[in-house]
């Protein structure tokens, strides 16, 4: 999951990233990409050079770019926490991860100034008229580039007011964000075996096209195969296979193609190993040929699910209906 942290200064987002960090999440704040701006520039790092520089990438490169940069180095299957997400645009960006969730931090203007001042950080306002004025350049602005805090807080799943003690705020926490947690989103079984597939397909040498198939039982994998030439023949991408290094036109040669189909692949490996394929289904990142549609009617397979449609597969798909074959298309 992906919490991201947005709220005025002095509320309370970094207590909130150091709470979730030690609860297992990693960090990244995404004024981080507008410091490391500054320190190329050999610039001082101050908060109004910050919201300039920010406003200035996001109008160089678009508003999301920041949450975009982040985006590009998170990964599936970690907790993260996001700080300093001050725009709706950079929400946008990050809800293209369903796992995104967004926290509001809110507190008294007063009590957020003090916490800023003893902080002592990045030049902070010495008063609270100058620390008003400030931020007022934060909490909205016609310019898409610039920072807009009012209109992301209204895109916040969950908001946290901070005017507490930090134990209070921790138990808030500890009470609000198990079930932000339980909310992720998990693949289908559908997403889930195909994806699979499609990852057994990058084993593929055929030069032509990468197919692959796996075969499943009980929601368990019982076989895979990717398209390639025949056990002990040299592999197609090593000059195997005459069709595919004669870049032979689609549709044509193929009494000279040695490759074996993704399809066909799978259900010989089963066979091979003694694994009975009855009741089973078939996933395949192509829907079958003719050929690859006999075996799967003859060895027991009762559904085929497949990704993209396969040119030359007319009488493939009539003869699976014929033979009550269970087809159907999932698109990933």
């Amino acid at each position: 999951m992906i919490i991201g942290l947005t709220g005025t200064n002095g509320s309370g987002k970094t207590v909130v990233s150091e709470y979730l960090r030690s609860r297992g999440f990693e960090f990244y704040s995404l004024s981080d990409a507008i410091r490391e701006e500054l320190r190329a520039r050999g610039e001082a790092i101050t908060r109004s050079r910050l919201i300039e520089v920010g406003n200035e990438l996001r109008e160089k490169h678009g508003a999301g770019v920041l949450a975009e940069r982040i985006l590009a180095v998170v990964e599936s299957d970690h907790n993260y926490v996001i700080d300093s997400i001050r725009s709706p645009h950079e929400v946008e960006v990050l809800r293209g991860r369903p796992d995104f969730r967004l926290l509001a931090l809110e507190a008294d203007a007063v009590l957020r100034f003090e916490r800023s001042r003893l902080r002592g950080r990045e030049n902070a306002p010495e008063t609270l008229e100058q620390f008003l004025a400030e931020e007022a350049r934060e909490l909205g602005s016609d310019n898409p580039a610039g920072q807009q805090l009012v209109a992301t807080r209204k895109l916040a799943d969950l908001v946290v007011t901070n005017n507490g003690t930090l134990e209070q705020l921790h138990r808030h926490l500890d009470e609000v964000i198990p079930p932000l947690l339980s909310r992720f989103v998990r693949p289908s079984w559908d997403e889930y075996f195909m994806n699979i597939a499609k990852v057994v397909a990058t084993r593929s040498n055929c030069m032509k096209r990468k197919v692959a198939a796996i075969i499943v039982k009980d929601r368990r994998i019982i076989s895979t195969g990717y398209n390639g030439t025949p056990r002990g023949a040299r592999n197609c991408n090593e000059g195997g296979c005459p069709r595919c290094n004669g870049l032979a036109p689609s549709g044509t040669a193929l009494d000279e193609c040695l490759c074996s189909h993704g399809e066909e692949n799978a259900i010989t490996q089963a066979a091979y190993h003694g694994i009975s394929l009855k009741g089973s289904t078939l996933y395949s990142t192509f829907s079958p040929c003719l050929q690859c549609t006999k075996m799967i009617i003859n060895s027991g397979i009762v559904e085929v699910v497949y990704n993209q449609e396969y040119p030359l597969n007319g009488s493939a798909q009539k003869l699976l209906k014929e033979c009550g074959i269970l087809l159907r298309q999932y698109r990933v």
